[in-house]
């Protein structure tokens, strides 16, 4: 027996799409995310603020445990902030490189060419860094965390590719030093730094491939 929601409640949102034109909306879409690359060479092109916007409004949509929206969305574009990001970062990525790595997952890094230089930080015209919100003193204790906030990245990777823009997932360990670079409260703490901007011209990306989908999906 299921209990009786507190909210009040309002008639279900419809989006209705004729079936014959559902295989062909998801397809197109589907078609368009097949061209989503990590890009780690970016134009100094400026990117609109209402693109962003809209992107994170996107993102803002996504289910949540209890609703609690356990989000915050930092949007660097300033280039002293920038500056003191990537000489954060590489610090960590640096120590990470020449220390903490296990030689497994450095191998597994090689043939993707990355190491603790991270000029994109800078490059890129804007940074959005993500970050969990938990309990603190103006916050509820949130539920599911990073399942949720991992579902708005998902979104806001969507939108911004869908906008013509190019990004990169960028997760440097550990990631404490973002509260103090972004002005942070403790409660919050970084789950993800993406880079956003457009292609270099010359902006050049691994020859990857990606599963087949019949590699990937069972049906029972």
């Amino acid at each position: 027996m299921s209990t009786q929601p507190q909210y009040p409640v309002v008639p279900a949102p419809r989006f209705d799409v004729p079936p014959e034109q559902s295989v062909e909306r998801v397809q197109a879409f589907a078609d368009t995310m097949t061209l989503r690359r990590t890009v780690r060479d970016f134009s100094d092109r400026p990117v609109p603020c209402e693109v962003i916007e809209h992107a994170i409004r996107a993102a803002a949509t996504a289910p949540s445990g209890a609703n609690l929206q356990p989000w915050r969305f930092v949007v660097v574009t300033d280039p002293e902030r920038k500056r003191l990001l990537r000489e954060a970062a590489e610090r960590e990525e640096r120590d990470f490189y020449e220390r903490r790595a296990s030689q497994e997952w450095l191998d597994a890094l090689a043939p993707l060419g990355t190491d603790w230089r991270k000029p994109f930080l800078e490059d890129a015209p804007a940074v959005i860094i993500v970050f969990e919100v938990h309990k603190g003193p103006e916050t509820p204790r949130p539920y599911y965390v990073k399942e949720s906030v991992g579902i708005a990245v998902g979104f806001l990777l969507a939108g911004l590719h869908q906008a013509g823009l190019a990004t990169l997932t960028h997760t440097p360990s550990p990631m404490r030093f973002l509260n103090e670079v972004c002005e942070r409260p403790q409660e919050e703490r970084a789950y993800v730094v993406i880079p956003v901007g457009y292609p270099a011209d010359d902006a050049m990306v691994p020859d990857i491939t990606r599963k087949k989908v019949d590699e990937v999906v069972v049906w029972t």
